[in-house]
C-alpha cells in the first residue's frame, strides 16, 4: 500500500510540475538553443547559410569594436551592481532593524512605487535631470557650486550607471531585506553579551548571515544590466553604448542574425563567468568571517 501511495504521489507531482516545465522549455530552452545554432551559421542579407562555421566568434573576439563593447558592458554592469548593492544594504538594514514591524509594510510599499511608472518614463526623467540645462545643473548653478553646466553627467557611461542604479535599486533592497529578516536576533544579542562591539557583531554575525541576500541582489542586478539596451541608447551616447545595442543592430539593422547570436552567446558566457567568480568570492569571504 505504501509503495502504491508513493507512486501515486510521484505521478501527481510530475503532473503538477509538467506544465511549468514545458512552459520554461518552450520559452527559454528552445529560443536559447536556436540562438546557439544561429551563432554557428552565416548570413548574406536574406540568404542564411547553415554550414557550420566559427567565423562569427572569430570576428567577435578579434574585432576591437566588439571587444570594447563587451568589456564596457561588463564594467558598467559591475559598477551598477556594486553601487546598487552598497547603497541598498543600509536601506535594507534600516528597514529590518530600526523600523517598527507595523510600519515595515508601508516602507516596502514606498520602495516599490517606482515600479508603478513605465521604465521608459523613468529613463526620460533621468535624461531631464542630468541634461545640460537639466535639474541637476540648474540647481548647482543656482547654489553657486558651479560656474558652467556639467557636460560629463549625460551621454556617457556615468549617466548609464546612475540611471540603471536607480532602476534596479528595489531589486537589490528586497532580497537583502528578506535575508536580514531571517536572522535570529538572539545571535546578535549573544554576540553583544560576549563583549563584541556593534561593528564586530555586524562583521562577524549580521553580514555573513545576510550574504545569501547579497548574492541574490548581485545576480538580480548584474545579469539583466549587461543585456540592457534601452538606457544606453537614450542616455548613454556614443561612449555609453553596450553590447546589447550592437546585438540589436546586428539583428534588426544589419540583418546579420548569426553575428548577433554569437555576440549574445559571448555576452551570456561573460555574465556567467563574472557572476560565478563574484559568488564564489563572496562565499569564501563569508566563510572566513565565520
Amino acid at each position: 500500500m505504501a509503495t502504491g501511495a508513493s507512486r501515486a504521489d510521484r505521478t501527481r507531482g510530475r503532473l503538477l510540475v509538467a506544465p511549468p516545465f514545458l512552459f520554461a522549455l518552450l520559452l527559454l530552452a528552445v529560443p536559447l538553443t536556436v540562438i546557439v545554432l544561429f551563432s554557428f551559421w552565416s548570413q548574406d542579407f536574406l540568404t542564411l547559410d547553415r554550414t557550420f562555421t566559427l567565423a562569427n566568434y572569430r570576428e567577435a573576439l578579434t574585432d576591437p569594436l566588439y571587444r570594447q563593447l563587451l568589456f564596457r558592458s561588463v564594467w558598467i554592469a559591475a559598477t551598477v551592481t556594486a553601487v546598487t548593492v552598497i547603497l541598498a544594504y543600509p536601506v535594507a538594514y534600516f528597514l529590518s532593524f530600526h523600523v517598527p514591524p507595523a510600519s515595515k509594510g508601508l516602507w516596502l510599499f514606498l520602495i516599490t512605487i517606482p515600479f508603478w511608472t513605465s521604465y521608459l518614463i523613468r529613463v526620460f526623467l533621468w535624461k531631464v535631470i542630468l541634461g545640460f540645462n537639466g535639474v541637476l545643473n540648474t540647481t548647482l548653478e543656482t547654489l553657486g557650486l558651479i560656474d558652467a553646466p556639467l557636460s560629463w553627467v549625460l551621454y556617457n557611461a556615468t549617466s548609464v550607471v546612475i540611471t540603471l542604479a536607480h532602476a534596479f535599486a528595489p531589486f537589490a533592497i528586497l532580497p537583502i531585506f528578506v535575508a536580514l529578516e531571517r536572522i535570529d536576533r538572539s545571535l546578535i544579542e549573544a554576540s553583544r553579551d560576549l563583549g563584541e562591539s556593534r561593528l564586530t557583531t555586524f562583521l562577524r554575525v549580521t553580514l555573513p548571515l545576510s550574504m545569501g541576500g547579497i548574492v541574490a541582489a548581485i545576480l538580480i542586478v548584474f545579469i539583466p544590466t549587461v543585456g540592457d539596451y534601452i538606457t544606453p541608447r537614450l542616455v548613454g551616447g556614443p561612449d555609453g553604448l553596450m553590447i546589447a545595442n550592437m546585438i540589436q543592430t546586428q539583428f534588426l539593422r544589419l540583418n546579420n542574425a548569426p553575428m548577433g547570436a554569437a555576440l549574445s552567446v559571448l555576452a551570456m558566457l561573460s555574465v556567467g563567468f563574472v557572476a560565478a567568480i563574484v559568488v564564489l568570492g563572496l562565499r569564501r569571504v563569508a566563510g572566513l568571517g565565520r
